[in-house]
């Protein structure tokens, strides 16, 4: 029996104004090639880097989140290495005294181990074109953190979660939009395969996944072939993969890289950076509610242990629930049951984000408050919906159009012994015993309301008519 080992290399950009070392501006997506761009970042002779303080208080509040353990200075190393598209030819990182050791991460009912996370510098990006190689450096020097797992990851699943968990932490701290999309969220996985039981095999990594699908289906692959390697009694070795999307498959980049061959020393042109004890309070004190926190809020007010997990870890659903909620118009449940139910297929079918539309917490909650509390129907309610989402106001749309509840007995009575009289053979049914009968009668009695009776009511007034108990 074999299992996997895996560990993961996480690349976060953060939302930092300008770039790590140097004032250009970082926002470059979109941006024409090679415009965000000076002499620090160029690598160009006399020009000296400077540590930009918003990406240190940015890593400061992951490592907090995380519970690592932050040292007393920032040690900025060189780590050496042949970079085509970081003019230096270095990157500046950090080695042996990282901004954050140690902590972990939930998942599930347990937790990952955190190794480290370290502040660094990405490099620019390689553009292959009909035999060429171009150079975009508008990304080189811009903010990284570099966040490292212990080996507690079993499978690919479970890594695909992983990330997702740390893109809604990341989210939720405001320190980076983390979209793989953009570059923004990228991964290297580290994984090997033993027999359950004895020590660890030999680790493989394979870089620069950017997107949560390719995490998973290169750890599938690479899984499958470290054990029919190991099935036939051959030995698996140590080397950098990559990983092809069309064919879903791992290949050899080159052997891989060992510690000394970084050849990491000390960045010259950087003194340590002291961390003030009252600083690093102050980005405590600063901390917003985590996801976990969040998710334990949720259920606590007796949502559903699903539900609760998946707004608290999407960030900006969790903000819209949290605003709704405020309103103290509805149930958390029924909030929580037509926001991930009604509003998330609505958008889903749009091809839009939540924030991409003009539904307000308050309207929305007032639309839930109208069906909880019986003055509309369930039908009505997801009538209107995609107007509210438009910013309409769902009361004055229920008193403009005549759509409350129809409880009028009296009425309901009337219509019942009509539809009872033109549909006979579906009377006598439920007289009989068959109540799957029952539903057509309702629905012909719903259709006549136009959806403004409540079927409850419409089911006990046919079958009191019916003379069925």
């Amino acid at each position: 029996m074999y299992e996997a080992v895996i560990g993961l290399e996480v690349h976060l950009h953060l939302k930092t104004r300008t770039k790590a070392f140097c004032g250009c501006q970082a926002d470059y997506f979109g941006a024409e090639p090679n415009t965000h761009v000076c002499p620090v970042c160029l690598g160009l002779p006399g020009a000296l880097p400077v540590p930009n303080r918003k990406a240190v208080e940015f890593g400061l509040r992951l490592a907090l989140a995380l519970g690592s353990e932050i040292p007393p200075r920032l040690v900025f190393h060189r780590k050496n290495y042949f970079y085509p598209d970081l003019p230096k030819n270095y990157q500046i990182s950090q080695y042996d005294l990282p901004l954050g050791q140690g902590g972990s991460l939930p998942l599930g009912k347990r937790a990952v181990r955190i190794k480290r996370l370290h502040l660094e510098e990405d490099a620019g990006k390689s553009l292959h074109l009909e035999g060429r190689t171009l150079l975009d450096l508008n990304r080189a020097g811009s903010s990284l953190i570099e966040l490292v797992t212990e080996p507690d990851l079993k499978t690919p699943e479970e890594a695909r979660l992983f990330l997702q968990r740390i893109q809604a932490l990341v989210q939720t701290l405001g320190i980076s939009d983390a979209s793989p999309e953009e570059g923004k969220l990228r991964a290297d996985v580290n994984v090997s395969v033993r027999r359950v039981g004895e020590p660890l095999g030999t680790k493989v990594e394979i870089k620069n996944l950017n997107s949560f699908k390719s995490v998973q289906r290169a750890l599938e692959y690479e899984i499958r072939r470290q054990t029919e390697i190991l099935r036939r009694g051959e030995k698996v070795k140590q080397a950098t993969m990559g990983f092809e999307e069309g064919s879903g498959k791992t290949y050899p980049m080159r052997t891989k890289e060992e510690e000394a061959d970084y050849r990491y020393f000390p960045e010259p042109d950087l003194p340590p950076v002291a961390i003030p004890r009252d600083w690093l309070e102050e980005v405590r004190r600063s901390l917003p509610e985590l996801p976990w926190e969040k998710e334990a809020r949720y259920r606590a007010l007796g949502i559903k242990e699903k539900d609760a997990e998946v707004l608290a870890y999407t960030p900006a659903w969790a903000r819209f629930f949290d605003q709704a909620l405020k309103t103290g118009l509805a149930s958390p449940q029924a909030l929580a049951n037509w926001l991930l139910a009604d509003v998330a297929g609505l958008l889903n079918e749009r091809g839009l984000e939540l924030t991409q539309t003009h539904l307000t917490p308050e309207g929305f909650a007032r639309l839930v408050a109208l069906f909880e509390g019986g003055r509309i129907t369930s039908r009505v309610a997801k009538e209107l919906l995609p107007e509210v989402l438009e910013g309409q106001d769902p009361e004055a749309l229920v008193r403009a159009r005549g759509l409350g509840v129809v409880a009028d007995e009296g009425a309901l009575k009337a219509l019942v012994a009509e539809v009872i009289a033109a549909m006979p053979e579906a009377a006598e049914s439920v007289r009989q015993g068959k109540l799957k009968a029952l539903d057509a009668l309702v629905g012909q009695v719903m259709r006549k309301t136009r959806g403004q009776a409540r079927p409850d009511l419409v089911r006990r007034l046919l079958l009191e008519t019916l003379g069925v108990g």
